[in-house]
């Protein structure tokens, strides 16, 4: 192990943001999302400064997600809705997902979740467990959402929802725990957030699940 190398018993990044220096940020875009234009440069494993580097940025804000649990009935709840950008993808960009939203200045997590339930399933979460923070996808966006898992009365759930100011169309379904987990493992859910949310509660639904 050389010297640029993890410390060994240590998993901790060798870097901080202290380590990164913005030079200059640009404006792009400015609509339903942003996309702005970075000039940054950062310090290098083998010792000092990388170069002037620039990247487009994708800031979509930052994002609330929970899984609809219903432990009495073993069932998780989740929402199927188009999502443009998985139609370069083998499966169908109708996507199954967790109950998400984007977190709006001033509002909490746990907030986001409780509203995003009702308008996007109906339903009402009656507690909630935090799972981790995730970053979807760091190379070009600054986006990260908060899971949760978060317990509800399934039989409570059918029907469309959404909001048509949104452009939302949203259908509900009630899934056994156990075919949802088989449903990642087959593939046919890929969206990251409902991967980890799902074999989360299948490694924690006996010990580490506090609902």
């Amino acid at each position: 192990m050389n010297k640029h190398s993890l410390l060994s018993g240590h998993n901790e990044a060798t870097f901080g943001k202290k380590d990164l220096q913005i030079l200059d940020k640009k404006p792009l875009y400015n609509g339903f999302f942003q996309c702005n234009k970075y000039t940054f440069k950062h310090k290098l494993f083998a010792g000092g400064w990388s170069p002037e580097i620039q990247r487009e940025i994708f800031e979509r804000g930052h994002a609330a997600a929970v899984l609809p649990y219903d432990k009495e009935n073993d069932a998780v709840v989740l929402i199927e809705q188009f999502r443009f950008g998985a139609i370069e993808t083998e499966l169908s960009p109708w996507l199954l997902e967790l109950v998400a939203g984007i977190i709006e200045p001033g509002e909490e997590a746990v907030e986001v979740i409780q509203r995003e339930a009702q308008e996007e399933a109906g339903l009402i979460i009656e507690s909630s467990q935090f799972i981790m923070n995730c970053l979807l996808s760091p190379g070009g966006s600054t986006e990260h959402v908060d899971i949760f898992v978060g317990a509800v009365d399934s039989t409570k759930a059918q029907g469309l929802h959404g909001l048509e100011e949104e452009g939302e169309d949203i259908r509900v379904h009630v899934v056994p725990r156990e075919t949802a987990y088989q449903w990642v493992l087959e593939g046919k859910i890929n969206n990251s957030a409902t991967v980890i949310a799902l074999l989360w509660l299948q490694i924690n639904k006996d010990n580490g699940l506090t609902l």
